[in-house]
């Protein structure tokens, strides 16, 4: 329908067009207002790798078995081929998310106790660490399952190890 009238002027003094200019203008703004155009706060952080917490595992085993091998001298030939494992998944998993590789050494406190019960404290660290790599797996997609599940079997494998 085609609106030829004559335009008459509101008891204000505006034309209907020069009304609905100044509305559409301003729902314009508005709506690119919303859309972050003219916001200064930046953009949230993206959520974390859901590997993320497998590799802090993995860094945290290495870590715990280079302080029962700097208190346990003895043991480091069982031990650092263990260690050495955890070192390639922590790599393996921050190269998959993007990330540098870690590089986390023993702290400075080194684990005391008898030989046996720094076995069975590695040994318990591995168990927990196996069932949290395990649940990683089950919730991985299709191209990441193959990783995450041989380092849950090599978890495993470790706390066999450690019998």
């Amino acid at each position: 329908m085609v609106l030829t009238g004559a335009v008459r002027m509101s008891i204000t003094g505006y034309s209907r067009r020069r009304v609905l200019g100044a509305v559409a203008a301003g729902l314009t703004t508005a709506s690119l207002s919303g859309c972050g155009l003219f916001d200064d706060e930046p953009e949230p952080p993206d959520p974390p790798d859901p590997l993320q917490p497998l590799l802090d595992e993995a860094v945290a085993l290495a870590a715990s078995y280079d302080r029962a091998i700097l208190a346990q001298p003895g043991l480091a030939t069982r031990l650092t081929p263990l260690a050495d494992d955890h070192r390639a998944h922590a790599a393996e998993l921050a190269r998959l998310i993007g990330e540098p590789p870690p590089s986390a050494g023993p702290s400075a406190s080194a684990a005391a106790g008898a030989p046996a019960e720094t076995i069975a404290t590695l040994r318990t660290a591995e168990q927990a660490a196996q069932k949290s790599a395990v649940a990683a797996c089950l919730a991985a997609p299709a191209d990441r399952t193959a990783l995450v599940g041989s380092i849950a079997a090599c978890r495993a494998t470790h706390a066999e190890a450690l019998r």
